[in-house]
């Protein structure tokens, strides 16, 4: 029985920002995984995404998507935040906790890039298996695996300008303790995800990397997996 001049424990806060192309819909199990244990999730959709689709133009850039996560936070007053980024997402949180760092407590890069400033997507894209000049057109990324006439919820085409930004940081170095999530699919080696130099990268700057046997979107091939261990080390 808790004693009564005992403050409740606060509950875990979690932001996910989701990858390329996405969404926060994508999120959705791993949301009720982690509410499960008594955390509060948010999984905000970046402009011209998901079900912000409608707001797609081809001037929406990483700022505007560093903006929207900004905002969520201020105006939800979130403090003691667990940044979650996968993927592209961790160009986003990057440029977040650089914003913001008093209402960070951590981030946790999932699969995904941890750029210095000055850094963009297109710089770091080398080890990618589908290059970048194959899914544009236009000032605009369409994902490969998306076909004409799928039901929704589905991936969605994104403007050219969110990997072509340059992020620019104002601290030179972290001010937010981070962790750094490698997901390794089943049969294949560590080196071989494309994602390795970033978790080398993080190695270098002595950030914790841990591995997760998952594709690159865990939240869909090891959502349990996935969810215990963000709570883990949260």
């Amino acid at each position: 029985m808790q004693a009564c001049n005992q403050a409740p424990a606060k509950k875990p806060v979690f932001v996910i920002v989701h990858g390329a192309w996405g969404g926060g819909w994508a999120f959705k199990k791993v949301d009720s995984l982690l509410t499960e244990k008594g955390c509060i999730i948010y999984r905000p959709t970046l402009t011209g995404q998901g079900e912000r689709v409608h707001l797609y133009n081809e001037e929406v850039g990483l700022q505007t998507h560093i903006d929207d996560i900004v905002n969520t936070i201020l105006f939800e007053n979130l403090h003691d935040v667990i940044l979650v980024g996968h993927s592209y997402g961790g160009m986003v949180v990057t440029g977040v906790a650089d914003s913001i760092p008093d209402r960070i407590k951590e981030i946790i890069y999932v699969d995904a890039f941890l750029p210095d400033s000055g850094d963009n997507v297109s710089s770091q894209w080398n080890n990618h298996t589908v290059s970048l000049d194959s899914i544009s057109r236009d000032g605009i990324l369409f994902p490969p695996w998306l076909k004409p006439g799928s039901p929704l919820p589905h991936d969605v085409p994104q403007p050219l300008k969110t990997f072509t930004d340059k992020i620019v940081l104002k601290h030179p170095s972290p001010a937010v303790p981070a962790i750094y999530i490698l997901t390794v699919a089943a049969g294949t080696q560590p080196g071989d995800d494309d994602f390795a130099p970033q978790a080398a990268k993080a190695r270098k700057k002595g950030i914790k990397v841990l591995q997760l046997q998952a594709e690159h979107n865990p939240q869909w091939s090891a959502p349990e997996a996935f969810a215990e261990m963000l709570y883990q080390n949260r």
